[in-house]
């Protein structure tokens, strides 16, 4: 597995293009690329999906646990690992989210229960 560099998640922690298409249950196919929100924490990139749990993209991501991004205007193969219960963690995921999507009326819904426990951590593949 690589790391993404130092200048990728510069361009990231901007960037707002975001789109995630997890494989298909064939493991090749990705799905519908999705655009969502992305954040930057602690050197990697984290995602949250809107509906929780119970999100298309989160289910494949969740179970097929690679696929493809769309960020900073380039394509990349990625690993989704939904990330475990982590307070300190899931409080400056909430941090870097409330500094990069201050002022959105759709804020407040990413900070909630369900999109929370629905935030997965993309690496490169």
């Amino acid at each position: 597995m690589s790391q993404w560099t130092a200048e990728q998640l510069n361009d990231f922690s901007t960037a707002d293009d975001m789109r995630v298409a997890p494989f298909y249950a064939d493991g090749k196919t990705s799905g519908t690329p999705t655009w969502i929100w992305s954040v930057v924490v602690k050197g990697a990139l984290y995602v949250r999906a809107w509906n929780g749990q119970h999100s298309g993209w989160y289910q494949s991501a969740k179970s097929q646990k690679a696929g493809r991004i769309h960020l900073a205007g380039q394509n990349f193969a990625v690993t989704y690992l939904p990330i475990t219960a982590d307070d300190q963690l899931t409080a400056a995921i909430n941090q870097a989210y409330e500094a990069k999507y201050a002022g959105s009326p759709y804020l407040p819904p990413m900070l909630e229960t369900g999109p929370v426990s629905a935030t997965v951590r993309l690496d490169l593949k």
